[in-house]
C-alpha cells in the first residue's frame, strides 16, 4: 500500500488550515464589523462564492491566475523560477481556496453571536477594539471558530475538483487521498481504493465528533 496519498493529504490539509484559519477570522472580523449592509452582502457574496460553485469552476479559476500563463503565476515563474501549478504548493491552494468559505462563516456567525452588551462594555472602560476582539469576542465566540476550523481541515483534507484542475494527480507529489481513490478505482484496483476510502470514512467521523462536541461548547457558553 502506499501511503504517500496519506501523508500528502495531512500535509496539505495541515498547512492549509494554517492559512485558512487566520484569513478566514481576518475576513470574518471585517464582515461582522461592517454597518453598510449593501457592501456587507457582496463582499459575502465574494467570500463565499467558492462555497457554491463546483470545484472544477473554482480550479479553473485558480489555474488561469496561477498557472504559468496567469498573471499571478508567470510572475513568479519569471522573477523567482517557481512554478505554482501542478506542485505540492497548488494541493495547498486549492485546499485554501475551497475550505476558506466554511471557516469564514463560521468565524461570522459566532462572532455576531456574541453579547453586544459585552462589547458596549468593553468601550466604556477604555479598551481598544483590537483588545475587545481579543478578550472578549474571541473567547466567547472560540467554539464556533474552533467548530469552522474542524470543518474547514476537513474540507481540505477531502478536496478533489479544484485540486486535479490547478495540481493535477502526480503520484508521490500532488496525489491526495481523493485522487488516489479515483485514481485507483480507474485502474480497477477496487480493494485499495476500499482502504483509502475506509481512512477518509473513519477521519469523517472523527471530524463530526468533534463537531458536536464544540455544537455543545458553544451551547454552554450562551
Amino acid at each position: 500500500m502506499d501511503f504517500s496519498p496519506i501523508l500528502i493529504s495531512m500535509k496539505t490539509a495541515s498547512a492549509a488550515i494554517v492559512v485558512t484559519f487566520f484569513l478566514g477570522l481576518l475576513a470574518a472580523k471585517l464582515v461582522a464589523g461592517m454597518r453598510r449592509k449593501a457592501w456587507k452582502m457582496i463582499l459575502d457574496g465574494i467570500l463565499t462564492l467558492p462555497l457554491v460553485l463546483p470545484p472544477t469552476v473554482a480550479g479553473f479559476f485558480l489555474l488561469y491566475i496561477f498557472g504559468v500563463r496567469g498573471p499571478v503565476g508567470k510572475f513568479f515563474l519569471d522573477f523567482f523560477s517557481l512554478r505554482i501549478a501542478f506542485s505540492w504548493g497548488a494541493t495547498v491552494l486549492a485546499a485554501v481556496a475551497i475550505s476558506f468559505p466554511l471557516m469564514y462563516r463560521s468565524a461570522r456567525g459566532a462572532l455576531e453571536q456574541v453579547d453586544p452588551n459585552l462589547v458596549y462594555a468593553g468601550r466604556t472602560l477604555g479598551m481598544s477594539e483590537w483588545r475587545i476582539f481579543r478578550k472578549v469576542c474571541l473567547p466567547t465566540a472560540l467554539p464556533g471558530i474552533a467548530s469552522g476550523g474542524v470543518l474547514a481541515f476537513a474540507r481540505g483534507l477531502g478536496e478533489f475538483g479544484a485540486t486535479a484542475m490547478i495540481a493535477g494527480n502526480i503520484a508521490g507529489k500532488t496525489r491526495t487521498l481523493p485522487l488516489a481513490i479515483y485514481s485507483f478505482v480507474a485502474a480497477g484496483d477496487m480493494d485499495t481504493a476500499f482502504i483509502y476510502v475506509l481512512i477518509i470514512v473513519i477521519f469523517s467521523f472523527v471530524v463530526v465528533a468533534l463537531m458536536n462536541y464544540f455544537t455543545i461548547q458553544e451551547k454552554r457558553v450562551k
